[in-house]
């Protein structure tokens, strides 16, 4: 091959503002995102939820990504028309977020909240999910942590912006933040609004600024690429295997379904047991498909290709699961007890309506939205130090200052104080939100990168759901139901993390 030839395949390098642009969608993203964390359980308690339904109704979260992301990278791989490959969904995604955004706070029951929880976070999972392949598509291996980088930047500073603006929109604007009973207050409704009109425009910019590059030239780009991440194709799973599988799926999740009945266990730890068993009936259906036709598998449609390809996961997919897993356990304890943490072993109470309480639910809020400011200054930082030190002991040394912030909670007896750890914090957010998906990005098959996005987000959503499922269990056995123990548990998570990420293998390129 002549030099010019090899030239010719070359990926491009591209500039700041080209990476910026293609990654600024995300600041819209993020602003919906944030705006559904901070909001929605208050939107559920106006409209006369218990606090014991709240962790249920937000279940619908965790498991539209776990449905949708897989499917939408699926079909994204398999796109290529006028827009291009990825912003198709970007665009659909958008328009239904927003519109989603505007009617929400108006629902008039809760039920039809619940429901448009549903489809507000399908809608963003439907935008989101491209946009962690658009980088692998658009960028050259030793230019991923930037763009991932790039985009942790954006989610920092979306989650600061939309977490504050109700507050923002009272105390400067003047806008209510009360509304009679059932009915949701203008602080809230203007901060949907105003959501998603910036969400719309900021993906619409990264639609219309960015371009994507066709089949054929990714082809051109990665064959050294496919050439290297040829073992997802190395040995095909078999209709018996699939068969047997299901069988060992479903009997585990109905043993796992009668002991929570007949012990009569939490609750929420169906949704884990079910989850089990339903994956059985996805390898049966494979099975039967494999057995009618098996020599095309490649044509054996959606659901066969998606379990197929979760099956055939490279190993360096396999082992950042891992270092995922122990990462969003940690967030997840950190999301769900820091409130009860703080209220109680800094505030000294836990009566939900004395003036202590809400002060320190206040303060929290703070804390949250500045590790998102933190997690936007280290997004600028991780590329300079994963250049200095490589990209895996760039996570590790984030996740080992993330834990030990998580775990000073205890420790630091000034509330006042509790900012501190929140630094260590936001830099273990933003290094999650990009190293993972540099390292991935590197040992994918091109034309799968999709759909193996989508499938990595399965190592985001299950440690979510046994975190909920199990956190208050050990809580209550081990810690005499104290919260501030499920924060340094996270903490230890966290550095399980950093430590995981030693073991993972790469490519020279993504070194």
């Amino acid at each position: 091959m002549s030099a010019n030839n090899q030239n010719q395949q070359s990926q491009p390098q591209l500039n700041f503002w080209q990476i910026f642009n293609m990654c600024f969608g995300f600041l819209g993203i993020q602003f919906g995102f944030a705006l559904q964390n901070a909001n929605v359980s208050r939107i559920f308690q106006t409209l006369g939820a218990d606090i014991e339904e709240i962790p249920i109704l937000w279940i619908a979260a965790p498991l539209t990504g776990l449905i949708v992301q897989p499917i939408i990278g699926y079909l994204s791989d398999n796109t290529w028309n006028r827009l291009g490959r990825r912003r198709p969904y970007f665009l659909i995604g958008a328009i239904f977020t927003t519109l989603s955004l505007f009617i929400m706070p108006h629902s008039p029951t809760l039920w039809i909240a619940a429901g448009m929880l549903w489809i507000m976070d399908a809608s963003i999972n439907i935008a989101m999910e491209p946009f962690r392949a658009f980088v692998g598509d658009n960028l050259p291996q030793n230019q991923r942590t930037q763009g991932y980088a790039m985009q942790s930047f954006f989610i920092g500073v979306g989650a600061v912006i939309a977490s504050a603006l109700p507050y923002m929109l009272t105390n400067y604007f003047d806008v209510a933040n009360t509304a009679p009973a059932g009915e949701i207050a203008d602080s809230v409704r203007y901060a949907f609004y105003f959501g998603g009109a910036v969400l719309f425009l900021a993906v619409g910019w990264t639609v219309i600024s960015s371009k994507e590059y066709s089949p054929e030239q990714l082809a051109a780009f990665h064959q050294q690429e496919s050439q290297q991440n040829t073992e997802t194709s190395t040995h095909n799973r078999s209709a018996k295997q699939y068969r047997n599988g299901a069988i060992l799926w479903m009997l585990i999740g109905a043993i796992f379904t009668a002991a929570i009945f007949s012990q009569d266990l939490d609750k929420q730890l169906y949704i884990l047991s079910l989850g089990i068993f339903a994956f059985g009936p996805l390898q049966l259906l494979c099975s039967i498909k494999l057995t009618n036709n098996p020599t095309e598998r490649s044509s054996l449609g959606l659901t066969f290709n998606v379990v197929d390809d979760l099956f055939h996961m490279p190993k360096a997919m396999r082992q950042l699961a891992v270092v995922q897993f122990f990462a969003w356990f940690a967030l997840f304890a950190m999301w769900i007890y820091t409130t009860a943490a703080v209220t109680s072993h800094h505030y000294g109470t836990t009566d939900v309506v004395t003036q202590a309480y809400n002060d320190g639910a206040d303060w929290v809020g703070m804390l949250f939205a500045s590790y998102n400011g933190f997690a936007a200054i280290a997004a600028i930082i991780i590329p300079f130090l994963a250049k200095l030190v490589g990209i895996k002991l760039t996570h590790t040394i984030n996740m080992f200052i993330g834990g030990l912030g998580l775990i000073s909670f205890y420790f630091i007896q000034d509330p006042s104080m509790l900012w501190l750890p929140m630094i260590g914090v936001g830099f273990a957010w933003a290094s999650i939100l990009s190293v993972p998906y540099a390292m991935l990005s590197g040992v994918l098959p091109p034309h799968k990168m999709g759909v193996y996005m989508g499938i990595f987000n399965f190592f985001i959503v299950i440690p979510q759901l046994l975190a909920a499922s199990i956190l208050g269990l050990l809580l209550k056995v081990f810690f005499n139901g104290e919260a501030i123990y499920a924060l340094m548990l996270g903490g230890l998570f966290m550095m399980l993390s950093g430590i995981a990420v030693l073991f993972v293998e790469q490519n020279k390129q993504t070194q």
